[in-house]
C-alpha cells in the first residue's frame, strides 16, 4: 500500500513538472488576418479587393498540348532566333483584360485557303492535329481580325504551327482603324529584314507580342512561308484588351 501512493506521488510531481515546462515555451506566432501576404499574379486576389486602374495581372491563357509530326527540316542559323520557349512567358496586362478575337470575323490575301477555313484563326481551338489550323498560299500573305469595336490592345498571341519546330519569314503584326490599312496604322512587332524584332521558334507556347495599349479596332498578321514550307499557317490568334472608354 506504502508503495502505491508512493507511486502515486511521484506521477503527481511528473505531471506537474511537464505542466509547467510546457508553460515555459513561447507561444507559436499567428500572423494577423490583415497581414497576410497577397499574391499578385492570383486574379482571385487582385480581383476581390477594389483594384485602381494601375492594377496588373499576369496574362494567362489555356495552352494546347505537345503534338509532335512531320519530319522537321533543319532551321538555318543565320536567322539569329530568340531563344525557345520551354515556359508560358510571364507577361502583366491590366485587370478586366479579355481575349477579344474570339470568334471574331477573319479576313484575308488569300480568300481561298490552301487547307482550312479563315475562321480557325479564331475559334478557341489552339491544337496542333490536323483540322485546327489554316493554310495560306506561298509568299507574303495576311490574316486580318476585325475586333468591331476599337479598343485597348494589351497583347497579340500567335499560334502558327507547334508540332514541328520551325520559323515563319516576315512575321509582322499591325493595328489600324481603318480596314484597308492605308493610314493610321500602328506596328507592334516586325522580324522582317527591317524589322527590329529576332525570329523565333514555334512552340506550343505561341508568340506574346507587346502591343503596350495601342488603341484600333482591326489586327493584321504577315507572314511570308517559314523555314520548312513556303506556305502559310495560322492555328489561332489572341488579342488581349479591353474595349476604349
Amino acid at each position: 500500500m506504502k508503495k502505491l501512493i508512493l507511486q502515486n506521488i511521484g506521477f503527481i510531481i511528473l505531471s506537474t513538472s511537464v505542466a509547467l515546462t510546457e508553460g515555459c515555451k513561447p507561444a507559436k506566432s499567428i500572423p494577423a488576418e490583415g497581414n497576410t501576404p497577397v499574391k499578385t499574379n492570383s486574379v482571385n486576389a487582385l480581383t476581390t479587393s477594389s483594384p485602381s486602374s494601375n492594377d496588373k495581372i499576369l496574362l494567362q491563357t489555356a495552352l494546347p498540348d505537345v503534338v509532335v509530326g512531320g519530319t522537321p527540316v533543319p532551321i538555318p542559323p543565320t536567322l539569329n532566333l530568340e531563344p525557345k520557349l520551354e515556359k508560358w512567358p510571364e507577361f502583366q496586362v491590366p485587370i478586366g483584360t479579355v481575349n477579344l478575337a474570339k470568334g471574331k470575323k477573319v479576313t484575308s490575301s488569300d480568300s481561298d485557303p490552301v487547307v482550312g477555313t479563315l475562321d480557325l484563326v479564331t475559334d478557341g481551338d489552339k491544337a496542333g492535329d490536323d483540322g485546327s489550323w489554316v493554310e495560306l498560299a506561298q509568299g507574303k500573305q495576311w490574316v486580318q481580325i476585325d475586333l468591331e469595336k476599337i479598343a485597348n490592345i494589351y497583347a497579340v498571341v500567335v499560334w502558327h504551327y507547334h508540332s514541328q519546330e520551325r520559323a515563319y519569314r516576315d512575321v509582322i503584326v499591325q493595328v489600324s482603324d481603318n480596314p484597308a490599312f492605308s493610314k493610321d496604322v500602328t506596328t507592334i512587332y516586325d522580324n522582317s529584314a527591317s524589322g527590329k524584332d529576332r525570329p523565333y521558334i514555334e512552340t506550343r507556347f505561341g508568340k506574346i507580342m507587346d502591343a503596350k495599349g495601342v488603341k484600333g479596332r482591326y489586327v493584321r498578321l504577315y507572314s511570308s512561308g517559314n523555314t520548312s514550307t513556303k506556305t502559310n499557317h495560322y492555328i489561332e490568334v489572341e488579342v488581349f484588351g479591353k474595349p476604349a472608354a
